[in-house]
């Protein structure tokens, strides 16, 4: 086995389960809260990216704009998304969590990341020190490759 098949099979292999479980996690907890995959993806956005107008939304969903005006007035009618104006184009809104938006993001990645918690108290002190070495040896490394 040559160095590079030596890590690449069991990172592998942990990439397909770990983005197994994290998906069906999403998956689950957006059918509880009954909002379909794209409104919940357009919480995490915001969430992650902050307040946007509706074109941005449009063209991170690669969307049309009546197809993002439909979805965001979903979200905005049921409480999870704010129309503010928008202070360099007065004629223009700004789309941001509202509170209850907020909350729900917070409790999705919540759900998500469960099962890690799960599994890592399984785990020896031992082998968590060692699962937590690696990994923050590898997201250094993929941090540098991204640059």
């Amino acid at each position: 086995m040559t160095k590079s098949t030596q890590i690449t099979q069991p990172l592998r292999a942990w990439m397909d389960v770990f983005m197994h479980r994290s998906m069906r996690g999403w998956n689950q907890f957006a059918k509880s809260t009954g909002l379909s995959m794209p409104q919940f993806s357009i919480l995490m956005q915001l969430h992650y990216k902050g307040p946007c107008g509706m074109s941005e939304i449009s063209e991170r969903f690669d969307v049309s704009a009546a197809a993002a005006s439909q979805l965001v007035d979903k979200l905005v009618q049921a409480g999870y998304i704010e129309r503010t104006e928008d202070p360099s184009d007065r004629r223009a809104k700004l789309l941001k969590l509202s509170t209850k938006g907020a909350k729900l993001v917070d409790d999705g990645i919540q759900e998500r990341y469960r099962w890690m918690d799960e599994l890592t108290g399984q785990l020896t002190a031992e082998e968590r020190g060692k699962v937590a070495e690696a990994l923050t040896l590898l997201t250094e490394k993929a941090r540098e490759v991204d640059k």
